[in-house]
C-alpha cells in the first residue's frame, strides 16, 4: 500500500554556496547517485524556492530546496501498541520491536508517530527509542506538559530503566559506565554515534539481573540520553547486545555490517520510568512488562 509521500526541506547554507545542484542532492541524499537524481530531477520532484529545478542550477545561499518524493511502499512494521498510562497531559505507550518511533529511513506512516496520532491526534514523542528497542514511549499531549518534560529529560528528576541481553558473562555485579559518546567515520555509512574520547560525557549504571550460557542480562539506569547509548555503552565494557547488528567488543562499529544500521535482532527493552508529573507534580511510575527472550 502506497503512502502520501513526503516533501523534504532544506535551506542552502553559506557552505554549499555555488555548489552545483546534482551535487549538492547527491551528497545531502547518499542513497541515489547523480544519475538517479538526474532521473527524480526529470521528473519533476525537486523544486528551488519553489520553480522546478534541472540540475545544472548552481544552489546560493538561502535558497529553499524542495525533494517532493511521490508515495511509495514502505517495509512491513507492526503497527500495535500497548496503552500504559493515560492523562489529559500525558500518554505512555509500550512500543513493540520493528516499529519505528518516528519517521526515516523509508518509514513515514509505518511509525509508532502516526499510529499513536490516529488515536490521539494531539500527542507527540517527547524521546525515541530503536525500532528494535521496545518498552516505554512517553508522549506529550500539551505544550505545558511537552515543555516540563524537555527540560528535566536528561536529569535526575526523570528515571529511565531498561533491560538489556548481553553477550559474555559479568565479571563484576554491577558497573557505572561513563564512556563518552559522539560521531565517529564508518566506511559504508558514511559516521554513526559510537564510544569516542571526543564525545560528550555519558553516564549508564549497569546492575547484572542474571547470568546464563555466555550471556549477562543488565538492568541499566540512564543518567544522560545520547544516541545508542546502552548498545554503545555495554559493548565498551565487553558486553554487546545479543545480535546486535552494529556494535563490537569496544562500543566502535563492526566494518562488516551484517545488516543495516537500524536492523534488529537485540533485545532491549524500557521497562520503567519514574518521574515527577510535568503539570500536578505528581510522582508517576509507568512499567512495560518484559517481552518474550529474556
Amino acid at each position: 500500500m502506497l503512502n502520501r509521500g513526503y516533501a523534504f526541506s532544506t535551506i542552502i547554507s553559506s557552505k554549499y554556496h555555488g555548489q552545483p545542484l546534482i551535487s549538492h542532492l547527491a551528497s545531502l541524499y547518499p542513497h541515489s547517485t547523480p544519475q538517479v537524481w538526474q532521473a527524480k530531477l526529470d521528473n519533476g520532484e525537486v523544486t528551488l524556492d519553489g520553480v522546478t529545478a534541472g540540475g545544472g542550477e548552481s544552489v546560493t545561499l538561502g535558497q529553499t530546496l524542495v525533494w517532493n518524493r511521490p508515495p511509495w511502499v514502505e517495509p512491513d512494521a507492526p503497527r500495535h501498541f500497548e496503552v500504559l498510562f493515560e492523562d489529559p497531559h500525558l500518554l505512555a505507550v509500550n512500543k513493540p520491536s520493528g516499529l519505528p518511533t518516528l519517521p526515516g529511513g523509508g518509514f513515514m506512516e509505518n511509525t509508532l508517530l502516526r499510529v499513536v496520532q490516529e488515536r490521539t491526534p494531539c500527542a507527540n514523542p517527547v524521546h525515541r527509542l530503536g525500532r528494535a528497542t521496545t518498552g516505554i514511549v512517553l508522549f506529550a499531549k500539551t505544550a505545558q506538559a511537552a515543555s516540563n518534560l524537555f527540560a528535566n529529560w536528561n536529569t535526575p528528576r526523570l528515571q529511565k530503566i531498561y533491560r538489556a541481553l548481553a553477550q559474555n558473562i559479568a565479571q563484576d555485579d554491577s558497573y557505572e559506565i561513563l564512556t563518552p559518546i559522539g560521531l565517529v567515520p564508518h566506511p559504508l555509512i558514511g559516521s554513526v554515534w559510537a564510544a569516542s574520547p571526543s564525545g560528550k560525557p555519558s553516564k549508564s549504571l549497569a546492575t547484572v539481573i542474571s547470568r546464563g550460557a555466555g550471556t549477562t542480562v543488565f538492568e541499566v539506569s540512564l543518567s544522560s540520553g545520547r544516541p545508542h547509548q546502552i548498545r554503545i555503552h555495554l559493548a565498551s565494557i565487553g558486553h554487546p547486545l545479543v545480535g546486535d547488528p552494529l556494535y563490537g567488543a569496544t562500543g566502535q562499529p563492526l566494518e562488516n555490517l551484517p545488516g543495516l544500521p537500524g536492523d534488529g535482532g537485540y533485545f532491549l527493552h524500557a521497562r520503567c520510568l519514574r518521574f515527577q508529573h510535568p503539570v500536578s507534580g505528581e510522582q508517576i511510575q509507568v512499567e512495560a512488562a518484559l517481552p518474550s527472550g529474556f
